[in-house]
């Protein structure tokens, strides 16, 4: 059996026919759109500038609002539809949506030196570095319209704006404060339990519940029995995706000394096994899981539960997949996050 055609044909299809996922996706582009469409003013220089120093917004590429893209994005949007949120709202919650990942995903750059585009800056030179750091600000420039525009028409008042703005930031912090605690690299692994169940429920499962963010201040018939199931399924699903991602990740987070479920895992259950690879993790090593398989393979499949257990109670709550798709996705979901080898264990 073909391990790695089903599961994508089934999140596939289920954005081309599901009613509330696919709608969920299309209403994510129009706010992807119309928040590229207002950081551009922010990202153009003033017509005196030097040619050689001029920077703008560069083309957003059409694959920016294709599916696979947004899993996530569109995951998070559905709840706005399952809670039957009013379309100016849900319009409203979807930009900020966006906004958080263009926050998220550039301090992730600049913590990790990496470059994953989220808002494409054409800046001379590399700058690596300060594309994310005017992303970032463009970002609270938006922000700061959108909360000023929606006051004007009504959606807001200005004290829910303003703990909007608050708000925006603080939910985000302890997050950022997982992530300062492994700047200098860690000297000791925890329980994988508490990594697990603590350090990445503040690392990323908080990030999976930000959507609700908004709608906690501003709807006047917040359905919290609802919100509360919601939640708890994005979290399992978001913790299970980070199970994936420490599983992809072994070999960098073994050289750069940061928090990791197989790793801690290792070091409680097998330090041999953990110093044995250490050597190997000293140089950059692709495909490091595949060495430890007695490790790897429970990690893979408790993420894998978690994913399609998430994905169950989302379907349960109105998402519209049932068990099988569940199972479906969440297989696909390591091809998402490039581990496909192990969609068969």
């Amino acid at each position: 059996m073909n391990h790695n055609s089903r599961p994508g044909n089934s999140w596939e299809q289920f954005f081309e026919t599901g009613l509330v996922l696919r709608r969920a996706w299309k209403e994510q582009q129009e706010c992807i759109a119309d928040v590229y469409a207002r950081m551009a003013p922010y990202l153009a220089t003033p017509q005196d500038t030097p040619a050689d120093y001029a920077v703008r917004q560069g083309p957003i590429p059409k694959a920016y609002y294709t599916w696979r893209k947004n899993i996530f994005s569109s995951l998070f949007h559905s709840v706005y539809l399952l809670m039957d949120f009013p379309p100016a709202h849900r319009a409203f919650y979807g930009r900020l949506i966006h906004l958080y990942r263009i926050w998220v995903t550039s301090a992730d750059n600049l913590l990790d030196a990496e470059d994953k585009i989220v808002v494409p800056i054409d800046m001379p030179g590399q700058s690596r570095v300060m594309r994310q750091v005017v992303a970032v600000m463009a970002a609270d420039r938006v922000l700061s319209e959108l909360l000023a525009e929606h006051v004007a028409t009504g959606v807001l008042t200005a004290q829910q704006a303003l703990a909007l703005s608050r708000d925006t930031l603080r939910r985000l912090l302890p997050s950022a404060a997982q992530e300062a605690t492994e700047e200098g690299g860690i000297t000791v692994r925890p329980d994988p339990e508490y990594v697990l169940n603590v350090i990445h429920r503040l690392k990323t499962g908080l990030l999976f519940n930000l959507a609700f963010t908004a709608p906690e201040l501003v709807e006047t018939r917040y359905p919290a029995d609802k919100a509360t199931a919601l939640k708890a399924a994005l979290m399992e699903f978001g913790l299970g995706c980070q199970l994936l991602d420490d599983v992809r990740d072994l070999a960098r987070d073994l050289r750069e000394h940061r928090h990791n479920y197989v790793l801690s895992w290792m070091a409680h259950h097998g330090l041999d096994l953990l110093e044995t690879q250490a050597a190997a993790a000293a140089a950059p090593v692709d495909r490091l899981y595949l060495q430890v398989p007695a490790a790897v393979l429970p990690a893979a499949r408790r993420g894998f539960a978690m994913m399609r257990n998430g994905l169950a109670k989302l379907g349960q709550a109105g998402l519209g997949c049932d068990a099988r798709d569940a199972d479906r996705m969440a297989r696909m979901m390591f091809n998402v996050l490039d581990l496909a080898e192990l969609s068969h264990a």
